[in-house]
């Protein structure tokens, strides 16, 4: 067996991104960051794939070729991007995002930008402000705030090019798009997870809503109200989006085998929305609701009128 030789005592070890990865994983690209697959348990501490990471190696670079061309647009002419990642948590995907876009597609050429990790849990802030620090992923911030402090946090810029919300719980997904509207975000990414606050709403005047519309027999049993309230919660999402004039277009992130959350919302703003679709996605964000019985939400779903 060949002996693999260790580096002369006092000398440094390479940047982690300009590791070579073992060549029989043929998954990983060149210039990617070794220690931050490790880190992410993507690769195990050995640096070896197995076939459930490498499942989830290849459902990372699918959302990433939904966010690239994004980063290419806004980053176009060598403008400096900013994205921020609301509900970071490990920061599992600003991290990704960092790697693929800085140390390997762009690796060498003078791409600028800057990627926010807001996040409430402090302790996970720290760990990613440490790790980045690690990896030398300068360009990389995170903020120990919830997203309503985000909004108005003089640590982040007035306007973000990109906003992203990946499985935030129930109300975080639209507290990142508040923020998005606030920030004129010009792309936004979402991936909601579970969504219980429309389902309440849906069961507290179920009775009502019985007598009055036939519809409410999408929502007469338990499990159809959790169901129903999940999708309505995002088609009103997307109407609001439309409603401020975003172009939204709604798809699947990875197969459903993988997960039962799969639903991805993708919205971009035009230089010059059209006004006639903006008053019409208006007009029907609040005939649904109030079909529905849910014009108690109406402030949630609300357009901002810029």
């Amino acid at each position: 067996m060949q002996k693999i030789p260790t580096p002369a005592a006092g000398k440094p070890v390479r940047h982690a991104a300009l590791a070579k990865p073992d060549q029989s994983i043929e998954e990983i690209r060149p210039g990617q960051s070794i220690e931050l697959l490790k880190e992410l348990h993507i690769l195990t501490r050995e640096g070896k794939l197995n076939q459930d990471t490498r499942r989830k190696l290849k459902q990372v670079y699918h959302l990433y070729q939904f966010i690239e061309p994004l980063l290419n647009e806004v980053s176009a002419g060598q403008t400096a991007f900013t994205l921020a990642d609301h509900g970071a948590g490990k920061s599992y995907l600003g991290f990704i995002l960092y790697d693929l876009f800085f140390n390997v597609a762009h690796r060498g050429e003078k791409a600028a930008g800057h990627i926010y990790g807001i996040e409430t849990r402090a302790e996970l802030v720290e760990k990613s402000r440490a790790l980045a620090e690690r990896l030398g992923f300068e360009r990389m911030s995170f903020l120990n705030l919830s997203v309503q402090q985000a909004t108005t946090s003089p640590d982040l810029p007035a306007r973000i090019d990109i906003v992203t919300a990946l499985h935030a719980c129930d109300t975080a997904t639209d507290d990142a798009i508040a923020f998005g509207l606030a920030k004129q975000a010009r792309h936004m990414v979402l991936v909601p997870c579970c969504q219980a606050e429309v389902a309440a709403v849906l069961k507290k005047s179920k009775a009502l809503n019985m007598a009055r519309t036939p519809l409410a027999e999408l929502w007469r049993h338990p499990l159809h109200t959790r169901e129903f309230g999940s999708q309505i919660t995002n088609v009103l999402r997307c109407l609001q989006l439309e409603a401020n004039g975003y172009q939204v277009t709604v798809t699947e992130l990875v197969g459903w085998e993988h997960s039962m959350k799969n639903e991805l919302i993708l919205a971009s703003r035009p230089a010059q929305p059209s006004p006639a679709k903006t008053r019409a996605a208006q007009e029907r964000l609040q005939q649904v609701l109030d079909q529905l019985g849910l014009a108690e939400l109406s402030s949630r779903f609300a357009c901002t009128g810029d």
